[in-house]
């Protein structure tokens, strides 16, 4: 409830949907990269990224999926530390749910973004910008294979409002292989 009101508060920001992801890199060493919100999964606290499935984070988050997004809301002065663990779904996830939940997140993107996706893969050289004049995509075909939806599941918040200089930790209790509430718990900033 804390982070959709501060989306909502922040809603005329357009960087308000921009937060860091961090996750464990190659050698172990840490690896952050800025992404878009998009979105809550339907029914869940879940939270989306796209991304580009051929993009070195993928093999990363596959052997290490656990992750963290630090998430700064300038207008009401609030600082959301979220980890979990993150899912990754791309067109061979054998979840027919997953997959649904993959061309869901698709369609709910702009054409703009989804024909990032038909260009090269990231990191490789560029020569010159004509793969950027050439790139058309069909706005009713479903998603291509190098968009890739993560969906990172919280398990634990760690809240700062540095204008009320109140801190609070947040933790999902679980019950078996099924995460429940909140806990709260007040802490020193």
């Amino acid at each position: 409830a804390l982070l959709q009101r501060a989306l909502d508060a922040n809603a005329h920001l357009k960087h308000s949907t921009f937060f860091q992801l961090a996750t464990v890199g190659g050698g172990g060493r840490p690896a952050n990269r800025t992404v878009v919100f998009r979105g809550f999964q339907e029914h869940s606290d879940k939270i989306q990224i796209n991304t580009d499935a051929r993009s070195n984070k993928i093999g990363e988050i596959r052997e290490w999926p656990l992750g963290e997004i630090c998430w700064y809301f300038t207008d009401s002065w609030e600082q959301f530390r979220i980890s979990g663990i993150i899912d990754v779904i791309d067109g061979s996830s054998l979840d027919p749910a997953k997959l649904q939940q993959r061309e869901k997140a698709w369609f709910a993107s702009s054409v703009k973004s989804r024909s990032q996706y038909l260009g090269q893969s990231p990191g490789v050289p560029v020569a010159n910008d004509d793969h950027i004049k050439d790139v058309h995509i069909d706005p009713s075909a479903g998603p291509v294979d190098a968009y890739c939806l993560l969906t990172l599941d919280p398990e634990k918040v760690d809240y700062v409002n540095l204008k009320s200089n109140q801190r609070l930790m947040f933790t999902r209790t679980q019950e078996g292989d099924e995460f429940n509430d909140w806990m709260a718990e007040k802490v020193s900033p």
